[in-house]
């Protein structure tokens, strides 16, 4: 039987606010973390981290000795808080600029194993069906943190919808927009928001796992779709520095990039997600 514990961002809100509260708000005791001898507990988005975990859990982890236990989480603060103060050993649901602002905004010590995959940024919509479609003065969601917000907007320069001031970065903003023809207005939204906003707004840029969790198909439904070729954004399992030593750790990286997780992602999601090993 799984030990996934789902818990929602409305549990987690307190957890959100500071680093010395811990994960709650979930469906079985969470516990701490476990120890070297203990299960190894990975904190993990839903789709498609917590299901690549969990294939691994149930087809490979017994066979190679690793003890693993699974813990979703629907905001992408908490899985990093709770890896800092031990209530789980590790983490899978990241890239290195969010890594990089979140360990520089809140004195974390958050770092990479082993990247595992990508999940393409895409341009979303319910009103129209491509983007050359979108109407001046459109309205526009886009996450509100700091890396996501800035890939959303380069993801929209690189296919011709606005252009970047020069030299605008991973933190790029809208005031970062040096020509923006078609008048567009930007929402901003909590990531885990903007597939819900889609009858709200004209158009939405959507993380890859929330698209694929809310049954948007990235690599169909995108009106455009951020390249995997030379993508800096690939999602790793990471761990509080020194953790990477953890023996259980090394052989949960090693599953991860094994050529049955490869093609475990390969024929479930179809080119929505893409292998970074």
């Amino acid at each position: 039987m799984r030990k996934t514990a789902k818990i929602t961002t409305a549990a987690l809100a307190a957890g959100a606010l500071t680093l010395g509260l811990t994960a709650c708000g979930s469906e079985e005791d969470s516990g701490s973390g476990s120890g070297a001898s203990g299960p190894l507990v990975v904190a993990a988005s839903p789709v498609p981290h917590a299901e690549i975990l969990n294939y691994v859990k149930d087809n490979l982890a017994k066979d190679a000795g690793l003890d693993l236990e699974v813990k979703e989480f629907t905001d992408y603060v908490t899985p990093n808080t709770a890896t800092e103060d031990g209530s789980v050993d590790a983490n899978y649901f990241q890239n290195q600029p969010y890594l990089d602002d979140f360990n520089k905004k809140n004195g974390t010590h958050i770092v990479p194993v082993v990247t595992v995959h990508l999940e393409p940024l895409g341009l979303y919509s319910s009103k129209v069906d491509k983007a050359d479609d979108l109407k001046s003065g459109a309205t526009v969601a886009v996450p509100n943190d700091t890396v996501n917000e800035g890939r959303a907007l380069k993801l929209l320069d690189a296919n011709g919808i606005i252009t970047l001031k020069d030299g605008a970065g991973n933190d790029a903003t809208p005031n970062d927009i040096a020509e923006n023809p078609r008048k567009l207005k930007f929402k901003e939204l909590e990531a885990a928001q903007t597939p819900r906003s889609l009858d709200d707004v004209d158009a939405a840029v959507i993380n890859g796992n929330y698209a694929i969790e809310s049954d948007l198909k990235p690599s169909e439904d995108a009106l455009v779709l951020e390249s995997a070729k030379d993508n800096p954004y690939g999602n790793f399992l990471a761990v509080k520095d020194g953790g990477e030593d953890d023996p259980r750790v090394k052989k949960l990286a090693e599953l991860l990039t094994s050529d049955e997780v490869r093609k475990f992602i390969e024929d479930k999601y179809a080119g929505s997600v893409l292998p970074s090993f």
